[in-house]
């Protein structure tokens, strides 16, 4: 298991997209329950911490796999050698959460890459109802004992087949629909990618996948520290104002960053557990429904 302190909450996190996310779950006991499509089938994995020691059970044709990857999903293989800390409020925000250093992997690109390409340039909300709605229309239901309603992402074949009719009863419009359906003709492809870099050369070679969303991925199917959301609606102001008191933009923020170079995204992470958000100002992006469209 990773060395030094680990929050099983926060290193899982990022693989939950918004409240109700039918792959994740955050039962009463402080058990996290997960949902994947491993090359071996699909899985169930409850992770769970008692007296300082994780505990891993899985369910599913897909459980050895969820076993043997679960170091690496709680950030076994993050390698934090470079990263130093030079702002005071990102010092802050790792003493307040020591757990944070560390960045999982999950190995599995396609379920990091459906809900990257939903969430590309709506609110998360929107893209959240989507994705609720597409897993729990083509998801199959969790093996083991799961929680209720949880389900594991479709095979690529199957995000291939949805008909543009539940890609609008679902929320997404078709240029979303028609990027998940080209990468899902590639996956066998994305998925054999052996490192970061390779996977981004294969992402950003298909319509409609840019820097964005590839270094969403990346980040989370690799665990790339250095990976930035660059083009995200929030970031690049939540950076400025951390680090300096002022909003900026990308190059701004990309500046800002440069002293962490390698450990970028890794950074960028202290900012969002920092708290700090500029004053809120002029229109916010609102919640669209393509499904009255």
């Amino acid at each position: 298991m990773p060395g030094g302190p680990l929050d099983v909450g926060l290193a899982l996190q990022p693989h939950k997209r918004g409240g109700g996310d039918p792959t994740w779950r955050r039962t009463p006991d402080g058990a996290v329950w997960r949902t994947s499509r491993s090359p071996d089938g699909p899985c169930t994995l409850r992770v769970s911490v008692k007296a300082g020691t994780v505990h891993g059970q899985a369910w599913g044709p897909g459980a050895g796999w969820a076993l043997e990857t679960l170091p690496a999903l709680l950030g076994a293989d993050d390698d934090l050698s470079g990263f130093t800390v030079r702002h005071e409020v990102l010092a802050e925000a790792a003493r307040r959460h020591p757990g944070a250093l560390r960045i999982g992997r999950t190995g599995r690109v396609m379920e990091a890459l459906v809900p990257a390409v939903l969430e590309q340039k709506v609110v998360g909300q929107e893209a959240w109802r989507a994705w609720r709605w597409l897993l729990g229309r083509y998801g199959e239901p969790a093996p083991g004992p799961a929680p209720e309603g949880m389900r594991v992402v479709p095979e690529p074949e199957v995000w291939r087949q949805i008909p543009s009719w539940h890609w609008h009863r679902s929320g997404a419009e078709a240029v979303r629909a028609r990027t998940i359906a080209t990468a899902a003709w590639h996956a066998a492809k994305l998925e054999a990618a052996a490192t970061t870099q390779e996977l981004d050369r294969l992402l950003r070679a298909l319509p409609g996948i840019g820097v964005w969303t590839s270094a969403e991925v990346r980040q989370r199917a690799f665990g790339d520290p250095d990976a930035v959301s660059v083009g995200d609606f929030h970031l690049a102001k939540l950076v400025g104002y951390a680090l300096t008191g002022e909003k900026t933009d990308d190059p701004g923020m990309l500046r800002l960053l440069e002293p962490y170079a390698g450990h970028r995204h890794r950074a960028t992470v202290l900012v969002w557990l920092s708290g700090l958000r500029p004053p809120a100002r002029g229109p916010r992006m609102s919640v669209r429904d393509y499904r009255s469209f």
